[in-house]
């Protein structure tokens, strides 16, 4: 089921296909949630709940769907040619493997990278009563604990929590839209992530004091299986555009402070022949004319 090879036949399939084409600037990507086969009400509640965090940019399926991603990615690749979803979070249960959560990414149509975790605690949205932020809110990302920066595993897991959860790119940002915080903490061997929503009270000045609410869902996760990309297939991923690369300027340099400087290059000037304001004061007497013009004029013989 490949979109790009197929002939538009109206207007509509036109635009839809030029959606999905390569784009210099690509869309914001699309994540899809999908119920294993023996999924049990923690996994299903936990899909559930992050697809409220992530939506609009997000797909459920509903249905349950007997695959296992380690053995077998087809059909996690159909179903990324289908929905056009370039993330996916896959959810399933058994005895071996209870509360199982597998958070991956596509390149391509390909799977590039999964990781399997398990739940070994869930609050839900619906258990914490306090109020929610709205459908949509750009959070804000926060990582702590050292093993998301000491090892392979935790630092490519920090690196595809962000691509999940980050969500639109803005080109600026206000005040009050700050109010989303997902936090993820890595210590003894699990990570807990957090949910908060960000409360501006009054502090008198200009700046509020910021406090944070628990706001759901809560996780703890434990990492269990991996499948990691190469390293030559993740700098592939990564590359950019020729376009998209800032273009070097000459003679251009900024200081630590983020000031720019620009060297110009111009030929020797002679301040002797500079205009000056035309004063009277200023006024050059003959004398000193004919001193510049290199020899002093003859004078002219008075006639008897």
């Amino acid at each position: 089921l490949i979109y790009c090879h197929r002939k538009p036949k109206t207007k509509r399939a036109k635009r839809f296909l030029e959606k999905r084409e390569p784009k210099l600037k690509e869309n914001t990507k699309n994540a899809m949630l999908i119920k294993g086969g023996n999924a049990n009400l923690t996994v299903t509640e936990v899909l559930k709940d992050i697809y409220a965090v992530k939506k609009p940019f997000a797909v459920l399926y509903k249905k349950k769907n007997i695959t296992r991603p380690f053995e077998d990615q087809t059909s996690l690749e159909f179903f990324s040619k289908k929905s056009d979803c370039s993330l996916f979070l896959f959810g399933s249960h058994n005895k071996k493997r209870p509360n199982n959560l597998i958070i991956g990414r596509m390149f391509d149509y390909h799977v590039l990278d999964m990781i399997e975790l398990g739940v070994e605690k869930f609050v839900s949205l619906k258990d914490v009563k306090n109020s929610k932020c709205p459908e949509g809110t750009k959070p804000m990302l926060v990582f702590a604990g050292d093993m998301f920066d000491v090892s392979e595993e935790y630092r490519r897991l920090k690196s595809l929590l962000i691509d999940f959860f980050r969500g639109p790119s803005v080109p600026s940002i206000r005040l009050a839209g700050l109010e989303y915080v997902l936090h993820f903490t890595a210590v003894d061997g699990k990570i807990y992530m957090r949910s908060y929503k960000v409360l501006l009270k009054k502090s008198g000045c200009k700046i509020p004091r910021i406090e944070l609410e628990e706001m759901g869902p809560s996780l703890d996760l434990v990492m269990r299986r991996t499948h990691l990309a190469s390293d030559d297939l993740y700098k592939l991923s990564l590359k950019q555009p020729k376009a998209l690369k800032p273009k070097k300027k000459k003679n251009i340099s900024h200081d630590v402070f983020g000031t720019t400087y620009g060297r110009i290059h111009m030929q020797k000037q002679d301040l002797g022949k500079l205009q000056t304001r035309k004063m009277k004061g200023l006024k050059k007497r003959p004398a000193e004319k004919s001193a510049e013009d290199g020899g002093v004029s003859p004078k002219k013989s008075k006639s008897a």
